[in-house]
């Protein structure tokens, strides 16, 4: 069985430059509505016979073109829903990096939980164990390879790409997942193995330089998946590197806006 990670498009949080988390009516921006269309086209012609989708609205407005060009409803899957950040949520990035907290998510994932909230290492265990048990029933249903989308949120591609690979969650956060792309996993008796990660086609905007790379500032990973700029407050990069949105990290990149 072989399933599409899909991540939702860019969403209101990354202009906000907030950590919207599991925030209700988190909407897509033009550019995701139009990711999410540009999705839909690519994806339509593949044999795909399932789609299965966080609560989240962000998420549901991403697939709704694929879901109608396939004729297709939806499952949704509530393990499969954004990081819990608990007291985190809604605050602004250029505060969040201050915290001790923060180093720890890049550097130790598995020992990070949020407070108020949860830990990464219980998203990866809820995520997994959703996208495994959804590859076997599709596969007692279908009785043979089947492909199907699952539509979720940066860490939850992450963290089911590190198991696929065989990583530590410690190390997931050297995986990119941008908004909007495709993570490909083929599940069999033998093991899962991994046939594409963070595909976003040839939308290949997300690796210009930004001004902090070429001012030799230091960047790191983050909450949320791939980094990407935000401004500090008062000017200027927060905590002495580059700070991602970590629900849509690439804000400030042209092909976010």
């Amino acid at each position: 069985m072989t399933v599409i990670l899909l991540r939702h498009g860019v969403s209101t949080s990354n202009t906000a430059h907030t950590l919207s988390g599991r925030t209700p009516g988190v909407e897509l921006t033009e550019r995701g509505r139009e990711q999410a269309r540009a999705l839909a086209e690519r994806l339509a012609p593949l044999p795909i016979e399932h789609i299965v989708v966080s609560p989240l609205l962000r998420c549901a407005r991403t697939v709704a073109p694929l879901a109608e060009k396939l004729a297709l409803d939806p499952v949704t899957e509530e393990r499969l829903v954004e990081v819990d950040y608990g007291d985190w949520t809604g605050r602004k990035l250029s505060e969040l990096v201050k915290e001790p907290l923060w180093s720890v998510v890049q550097r130790h994932a598995s020992g990070a939980v949020f407070p108020g909230g949860e830990g990464l290492a219980d998203v990866q265990y809820r995520a997994v164990a959703a996208i495994r048990e959804h590859d076997r029933r599709f596969a007692e249903q279908h009785d043979r390879d089947a492909l199907w989308v699952a539509c979720t949120h940066g860490d939850v591609i992450k963290s089911v790409l590190a198991d696929a690979l065989g990583i530590h969650l410690d190390g997931f956060q050297r995986l990119m997942v941008e908004p909007a792309s495709i993570s490909v996993v083929r599940y069999t008796p033998a093991g899962p193995s991994v046939w594409r990660s963070n595909d976003t086609g040839t939308d290949l905007s997300a690796l210009a330089t930004t001004p902090e790379q070429r001012s030799r500032e230091p960047a790191g990973p983050v909450p949320g998946g791939e980094v990407g700029p935000a401004p500090a407050e008062g000017g200027g990069p927060a905590a002495g590197g580059r700070t991602p949105d970590a629900d849509n990290e690439n804000a400030q990149r042209p092909d976010s806006l």
